[in-house]
């Protein structure tokens, strides 16, 4: 049983029941239960982390865990908003785990990763908002695996000063922070962030350290339209965000945001030729798309177009 599964998951009971739509064929997977998907269960279990893998009922879980990729979340398996999107519980959390940095260090080193994606709830509970433990996770996997690259995907630290620079100091390859949605949606979407508020973090994070790469990502399906889209690509540009993804929606359960439509997997390559024309370096756009969904294979691809972007550059 995960940490996560031990903790009652509170009614979203504001929320009026939306039936869940039966997922078109595109969007089907095979449920979990390779030998080595258990291994790496096993292994959460053994060192008690937190997995967005299981806590936000990712698709991809048995492909990812097969090739023992887990993404883990760490500050605990409470969130302290409610986002109409997300399954991961909300309330009151608890203390932070002191030896959680040893423990994903150790993770990772047992797993053999060679690229770790690190993700976190929202601790508005914290004076910092968790800054000082994503240091802590970040200097533990450098300490133990120092040719692991490290991926974090942050919250907005929002109302938290001086988080954001606490946390770029510790110099992680990339510095993920997901927009999630359009800006008209953000009220029913994701009410308890700022759109701008977002956009200003990704852009600060390239004034404080322009080697990082930036990545955010969107879900279609909500209500947006490709216009609305459109533009939030201009924004994250005009941010000098390195890569985008773009996946489908899943809605978790009947009180979560109602599925909108199915987007096509023709639309989602419609998606990325157009971010692709914008600028971003690299863009993922797929109905299975996720933060971390085959983020080892896609940090090589990204700086791989950084250097030839620079080799363009220097010819002029």
């Amino acid at each position: 049983m995960s940490k996560a599964e031990r903790i009652r998951h509170p009614e979203k009971v504001n929320r009026p029941d939306s039936p869940v739509p039966r997922k078109p064929q595109w969007i089907r997977v095979r449920a979990p239960g390779s030998a080595e998907y258990q291994k790496t269960r096993a292994l959460m279990r053994e060192l008690d982390l937190v997995t967005v893998c299981e806590e936000a009922a990712c698709p991809n879980i048995g492909e990812c865990w097969s090739q023992r990729h887990a993404t883990m979340m760490i500050m605990g398996a409470v969130c302290t908003r409610a986002c109409a999107f997300c399954n991961v519980a909300t309330g009151r959390p608890g203390r932070l785990d002191a030896d959680e940095p040893a423990h994903v260090a150790e993770a990772v080193g047992k797993l053999g990763l060679r690229h770790v994606v690190i993700t976190s709830v929202d601790r508005d509970d914290l004076d910092d908002g968790g800054a000082a433990h994503f240091t802590a996770v970040i200097r533990g996997i450098r300490d133990a695996s120092p040719e692991t690259t490290i991926e974090i995907l942050t919250p907005d630290f929002l109302r938290k000063e001086g988080a954001l620079e606490v946390v770029v100091e510790a110099r992680p390859d990339v510095f993920n922070h997901n927009l999630e949605t359009v800006p008209r949606l953000y009220p029913s979407v994701r009410p308890g962030a700022r759109y701008y508020h977002s956009l200003r973090l990704l852009d600060r994070v390239k004034q404080l350290d322009p080697s990082l790469f930036t990545k955010s990502g969107l879900m279609a399906g909500l209500g947006e339209s490709k216009q609305e889209i459109a533009q939030v690509m201009d924004d994250l540009r005009c941010a000098d965000v390195d890569f985008l993804t773009i996946g489908q929606y899943l809605q978790p359960t009947v009180k979560h945001h109602p599925i909108d439509r199915f987007v096509t997997p023709d639309e989602f390559e419609g998606f990325r030729t157009l971010a692709l024309s914008k600028g971003f370096l690299l863009v993922s756009s797929s109905p299975l798309t996720r933060s971390s969904y085959h983020a080892d294979r896609d940090f090589e691809m990204l700086r791989r177009a950084r250097e030839d972007s620079l080799a363009a550059a220097a010819r002029g």
